[in-house]
């Protein structure tokens, strides 16, 4: 969380890694990015980084093109907007709870946690220099 200011000027956010899945059945996977949601500042953000080095290890026959179109589509609903379909649409809430409905796809969304931020913005970035680069 970042530091600085009183816990009183601070919201609750929630974040939830994204993880690759390259091979569902064996369950191994590489951190690919994290999704930040705050419903008092009424965002919804992800930021994504790809290690492919680190994915190739895991399946050297993994489709890294599909790997980064499904990073893309997340992007593009937490972006909103027509271009992300029906879940692109809803309300900030809305759209990350859809995200980080469990699934068994290459890239799944982890468990939630929560914390406390003065700028949902800048903890995307924080978490995602922590837990994925």
């Amino acid at each position: 969380m970042i530091k600085g200011g009183r816990a009183s000027d601070r919201d609750v956010f929630e974040y939830a890694l994204l993880r690759v899945v390259p091979r569902v059945e064996r369950g191994e996977s590489i951190n690919a990015g994290v999704l930040v949601y705050c419903r008092a500042k009424a965002y919804v953000g992800v930021r994504t980084h790809l290690d492919e080095d680190r994915l190739r290890v895991l399946d050297p026959a993994v489709d890294v093109a599909g790997v980064r179109a499904a990073l893309s589509g997340i992007e593009a609903v937490c972006a909103g907007g027509e271009t992300a379909g029906q879940a692109g649409r809803d309300d900030a809430g809305r759209r990350f709870r859809w995200l980080v409905a469990p699934r068994s796809t290459v890239v799944q969304p982890g468990p939630v946690h929560t914390g406390l931020t003065l700028d949902p913005a800048a903890e995307s970035e924080r978490l995602l220099g922590l837990l994925v680069r």
